[in-house]
């Protein structure tokens, strides 16, 4: 767990407050930590969208770039705008939505939520972070995760609301996939910019 927060930290000293922690060292801060933070350098354009590509991954939790990527040719393979698109995609995996719904505190929390097998998706076991979810399915925390009190205390909290395509119950820890939000629908934190990853990975 203490591998987990130091990592969640490092990422947040880099790209700030993402995941919305008011407690975050550079929450208040206006320019990057560090001795040269206040110097402002101009970015080039492939800086910029390299930036925002980095900064969406860590924000689902270090997707793999191979994975990223893959996510990235299915955004442009659907049809309408692939921005949204790829929000979408992400928005669908398995590990996000047991964030979003509060059965965790944390995305990388959510993972290993997933991996110990303590959700079901309509009733059935599914161990696999990456797995999208389709419009109308249910999860569900197991029977022995709703008494794990990380997984009460993170339902408790107060600092997160859910999402307007999640219909929550925190009483019976369920949550139905209502509808593949747009880039507006999620509650970010801090600015997201996946047109810029597209034009990133388009180059």
């Amino acid at each position: 767990m203490k591998s987990i927060v130091s990592a969640k930290k490092k990422k947040e000293r880099q790209y700030g407050p993402i995941w919305g922690n008011p407690n975050s060292s550079v929450a208040k801060r206006e320019y990057a930590p560090g001795q040269h933070g206040q110097r402002r350098k101009k970015q080039t354009d492939y800086g910029t969208q390299l930036y925002a590509k980095q900064k969406l991954k860590t924000y689902y939790g270090n997707v793999s770039e191979k994975q990223f990527h893959k996510y990235y040719v299915e955004a442009v393979r659907r049809s309408g705008d692939a921005a949204e698109n790829l929000i979408g995609i992400l928005e669908s995996r398995l590990d996000n939505l047991v964030y979003k719904a509060k059965f965790a505190p944390t995305i990388f929390a959510a993972r290993q939520f997933v991996n110990h097998g303590h959700v079901t998706v309509n009733g059935k076991k599914v161990n696999i972070p990456s797995y999208m979810v389709k419009v109308g399915d249910v999860l569900e925390a197991t029977d022995k995760a709703k008494q794990l009190a990380i997984t009460v205390a993170a339902m408790e909290a107060t600092n997160r609301d859910f999402p307007g395509y999640l219909e929550v119950d925190s009483k019976k820890f369920t949550a139905k996939y209502t509808y593949v939000p747009k880039l507006d629908d999620v509650p970010y934190a801090s600015q997201m910019e996946p047109n810029q990853v597209i034009e990133f990975y388009s180059r």
